[in-house]
């Protein structure tokens, strides 16, 4: 059958790795040492762990909070963007599409140390530009860090959602955007009744891929701020990091993981509802 391949892929690949995590998860592995040789089986004592572990806690907290504001961000920068760029000629299309996507395709490294040098000190680039119209400036990766992995996350992310919504804007009926300017809409109007209603399915994949895609980043966050200062910005991908190669505890990282793929999980099953709900 034409499936087979697909499904055993499917297994090895996906469903493999999260079983392996979930069987981890009820051991005492670890990273090193006799544990990593000889790992004994603790059943539910990680899961325990976590239930009374305040920086996991405080570490899920800031996941969701991280996740919302930059899939909220990216979208909505990258439908503005999209409305923006719609009628305007293709050599302009061209470069501003161009010059958004050059952020997409940099690596999350790059794009941290580009970000470091921008927000870094008070003689950062910043800084610098405030200071040049006599606003103060400060200390950015230190005062507003949760601002800063936000930021540089949008700023690179918005590509994304720049590119599927300028795709679903040119399947609007021009036809509906006539009628509804001969009924004397206005052009929010025409946005909040027409266009959105019309792109509404493409809506909520962009969201569902987009917050798949932010729950799991990891390389931006850790090359900008390490999760600090304070752990301020510990998501958790970073606190699992920390866990299983500082603190040598796989099989607590493991228990972690699994958090992370209840979230990706709980989260996607919002937007399929919603997804079906409005299909109706």
């Amino acid at each position: 059958m034409p499936i087979v391949p697909a499904a055993a892929i499917m297994a090895v690949f996906f469903v493999g790795p999260i079983l392996w995590a979930v069987y981890v998860g009820f051991t005492d592995q670890g990273l090193t040492g006799a544990a990593a040789l000889n790992p004994q089986w603790v059943w539910f004592d990680n899961f325990e762990r976590l239930i009374n572990d305040r920086d996991a806690h405080a570490a899920i907290s800031r996941t969701v909070a991280y996740v919302l504001l930059v899939v909220a961000g990216q979208n909505v920068l990258g439908l503005a963007l999209a409305l923006l760029l719609q009628k305007r000629n293709k050599a302009m299309k061209t470069i501003a599409s161009g010059a958004v996507v050059l952020a997409w395709v940099l690596p999350e490294v790059v794009v941290a140390m580009l970000w470091y040098a921008f927000l870094n000190t008070r003689d950062g680039t910043l800084n610098t530009i405030l200071a040049s119209v006599g606003l103060p400036g400060q200390s950015w990766l230190i005062d507003q860090p949760l601002f800063a992995i936000v930021i540089a996350s949008v700023w690179r992310g918005t590509a994304f959602s720049l590119l599927i919504y300028s795709a679903a804007l040119e399947e609007v009926s021009p036809e509906s955007i006539e009628a509804a300017q001969v009924d004397g809409a206005s052009g929010m109007q025409q946005l909040f009744y027409v266009v959105l209603p019309s792109i509404s399915r493409l809506i909520l994949t962009n969201l569902l891929l987009t917050t798949l895609q932010t729950l799991g980043v990891f390389g931006l966050i850790f090359a900008l701020t390490g999760g600090g200062p304070g752990g301020q910005t510990q998501t958790l991908p970073l606190y699992m990091y920390e866990q299983a190669f500082r603190y040598n505890l796989i099989g607590y990282s493991s228990v972690i993981a699994i958090v992370l793929v209840v979230l990706g999980v709980i989260l996607s099953a919002f937007y399929l509802y919603a997804f079906r709900k409005g299909s109706k």
